[in-house]
């Protein structure tokens, strides 16, 4: 706790961290049942790296629309089939440049159906809504990707199905596939597996196991609240005011419209000593790649007193910094600044995704999104993990999305927690209270969920009267 409160009492830096990245608020992309008579796309490929091996394939490309129709590229997947280096092999996919932008183009894996001696996994290429559309004889323009072994081993390409070492200047090339709202309109792809087949995820066995919480407790003694796993922070230090209490009576659960909430509140009358901050999290840090869901009712103004504290509400999963700047770190944060803080003058909504940091001198190495908006109320919010991004939703719509070079190493804890930055938002000593309310959590392991399937499986749970459970083995 020590290290987490050193670094976010300075948070500010995180608006100036040089290599921090935005994205553009997006809409999720549409779909339709097929492919529109007179849509037809070409794929042109070339590749930078053409040896036998190498430290990681670049396959980059160029897609045309040969049809007579303008197509959303948010409708196009491409794939590109290679033979894995081994049964256990995971993959990261990175985007260098792209004419789009890179923050439009996606990437995952997944496994073929019927392996061939040339193929058994595939990266599929996609588009956000952001991307726009391809008139008639349009291309998108130079899409210059990668991927390489998670554990950065060299990689043999040279028996790849879509790999052709000899192209290094682009042309059409029908050893990758194109699809337009899954119809398959360019390529061929290896004998047996025809794109329309939906994706296998490569995830690790045991994928799907569920923690579900809806925090039907009494109060933060109720023993089925550690009993299930989590703990109620009471312990002194950051983040936030110096001279602050952590304060678990002021971790309760309210009955609303005859489901209960877990209500987190922060108070202050204007002095270290005065103010309290709330924190619940998991004990186990056993949590990784997945889904992460939880629902979430943010306030703008405090339940009484005077407003303007610059006040920090959040959901996130976290470990330990074992050293300064160490690479095993991760860190996937919602916090929500009614009041603005960090620099920011008024209310704001941050995801960021951490690689490391170095609390003294303060070096940030991480990645973020924000909307500078009210988000008072409830909010669903999700963030998958797979092995190629990171990407974060809030009520149904993409938000962002951070680069593999923040991936987590580590097993990770889940948390919530609502604290003040500093007193310097609001120096009255009128007492006040602000609070933060929580419907559920969800996590999934190593399965990727859309928001839609997030809010499928919490009714599936619900309805069945699930109130708790949790499958997620120990790390």
């Amino acid at each position: 706790m020590s290290t987490r409160a050193t670094r976010r009492s300075i948070r500010a830096a995180l608006a100036l961290t040089a290599i921090a990245g935005s994205a553009a608020l997006a809409t999720l992309p549409s779909t339709t049942a097929s492919a529109a008579a007179g849509d037809g796309l070409a794929v042109q490929y070339r590749t930078s790296a053409g040896g036998a091996t190498a430290d990681q394939t670049e396959p980059w490309f160029k897609v045309r629309n040969t049809g007579t129709t303008s197509v959303q590229l948010s409708q196009v997947k491409i794939r590109y089939y290679f033979k894995a280096d081994s049964p256990s092999a995971t993959y990261r996919f990175a985007c260098s440049w792209a004419v789009k932008g890179c923050s439009v183009v996606t990437g995952t894996f997944g496994t073929l159906a019927n392996p061939t001696a040339t193929a058994d996994r595939y990266l599929e290429i996609g588009f956000t809504s952001a991307a726009g559309s391809l008139a008639p004889g349009a291309d998108t323009g130079d899409m210059q990707l990668r991927f390489y072994q998670s554990n950065w081993q060299r990689l043999t390409q040279s028996d790849d199905y879509s790999f052709n070492g000899s192209q290094s200047s682009y042309a059409d090339w029908s050893k990758v596939t194109a699809q337009i709202a899954g119809t398959n309109v360019w390529g061929t792809a290896p004998a047996g597996n025809e794109p329309t087949d939906p994706p296998t995820p490569t995830d690790p066995p045991g994928g799907g196991q569920t923690l579900f919480d809806d925090f039907s407790y009494t109060s933060h003694t109720d023993p089925a609240l550690s009993s299930h796993g989590w703990s109620v922070r009471s312990n002194s230090g950051g983040p936030g005011v110096p001279g602050a209490t952590w304060d678990p009576s002021k971790v309760t659960f309210v009955n609303q419209s005859g489901n209960t909430v877990m209500n987190l509140e922060t108070s202050s009358a204007g002095t270290g000593s005065s103010t309290t901050h709330t924190e619940v999290l998991t004990k186990a840090t056993k949590f990784k790649n997945g889904t992460y869901a939880s629902r979430v009712k943010f306030s703008d103004a405090p339940k009484f007193g005077p407003d303007g504290d610059r006040i920090v509400q959040t959901f996130f999963t976290i470990n330990d910094l074992k050293a300064p700047m160490a690479d095993d770190y991760a860190e996937y944060d919602f916090e929500y600044l009614p009041n603005g803080g960090w620099g920011e003058p008024a209310n704001i909504l941050y995801t960021t995704s951490w690689e490391t940091y170095n609390p003294d001198p303060w070096q940030a190495v991480n990645q973020h999104s924000e909307s500078r908006t009210s988000y008072a109320g409830w909010h669903d919010l999700v963030v998958t993990i797979d092995n190629s991004k990171i990407t974060y939703y809030v009520d149904g719509q993409h938000f962002g999305t951070h680069d593999a070079a923040y991936l987590p190493e580590r097993p990770m804890s889940i948390n919530f927690n609502q604290w003040l930055i500093d007193l310097n938002g609001q120096t009255s000593t009128t007492p006040r209270a602000y609070d933060q309310q929580v419907d559920y959590v969800l996590h999934v392991k190593d399965q990727v969920l859309t928001p839609a399937q997030v809010a499928t499986k919490i009714a599936s749970l619900r309805s069945a009267g699930t109130k708790f459970v949790d499958e997620v083995p120990a790390s």
